[in-house]
């Protein structure tokens, strides 16, 4: 299945893998776009949206019965894009100095230490998963496409994205309730963070949300009297 007629007026516009293919497809073209910008002040708020909106398709599939693949072993998906590195460096120089946060990978394993992460990561981590889903689609695979898309969503872009959903929902409400982000004690995702003295990278931890309100273009939110 081409690009053409991905959306092609024949098909069933209610049919459940057409729709989930819609919102895969809208999240990989948005979120492409954003990362080939320069204003984080409409970048952030518009990756809450596109992220909240692909979680709307991950819950959907979840919520679906076990998808079962024709085929005992995937068909080859072909080469992955080679401009994932590209697209992470693009988010990470955007998102700077709040790319990196904390986050708790299985809420119900008892006494889970919080880990670094970084919203570059994520986003192109998730953009990964959904492309390989989109390449058998595109290729008529549909049973395969959302087998995929539903296994990969509990094993890891669904995750990634609720991750990173906190973590830009979070950002959000720090800079337009003007609440400080609090010193993150040398948070980082690199191995070596630990001798790092406690700076955290461009010492994001220590960014209060008056001082990257401005960059990001956004207007705090005063408190109601």
């Amino acid at each position: 299945m081409s690009d053409a007629t991905l959306h092609d007026a024949k098909q069933d516009p209610d049919d459940f893998a057409v729709q989930i293919a819609d919102q895969v497809e809208s999240f990989i073209v948005a979120v492409t776009e954003v990362a080939k910008g320069d204003e984080p002040g409409s970048a952030i708020p518009y990756l809450l949206l596109e992220v909240s909106q692909l979680l709307l398709a991950g819950g959907r599939l979840g919520a679906h019965e076990d998808i079962v693949p024709e085929e005992r072993y995937e068909t080859d998906a072909g080469p992955e894009p080679d401009d994932v590195d590209e697209l992470r460096e693009r988010f990470a120089a955007l998102l700077d100095p709040a790319d990196v946060y904390s986050e708790v990978f299985d809420p119900y394993v008892p006494r889970s230490v919080p880990v670094p992460c970084r919203i570059s990561d994520d986003l192109a981590d998730i953009i990964t998963d959904l492309r390989h889903g989109m390449a058998h689609y595109r290729a008529g695979r549909i049973t395969e496409a959302l087998w995929w898309w539903q296994f990969s969503y509990f094993s890891n872009w669904g995750p990634t994205a609720s991750a990173a959903l906190r973590a830009l929902q979070s950002l959000l409400a720090h800079i337009r309730t003007e609440s400080p982000l609090e010193e993150l004690d040398g948070l980082d995702t690199d191995a070596e963070a630990a001798s790092d003295d406690g700076v955290l990278e461009e010492e994001a931890g220590r960014v209060m949300a008056e001082e990257i309100a401005a960059p990001l273009g956004l207007r705090p939110v005063r408190a109601r009297r």
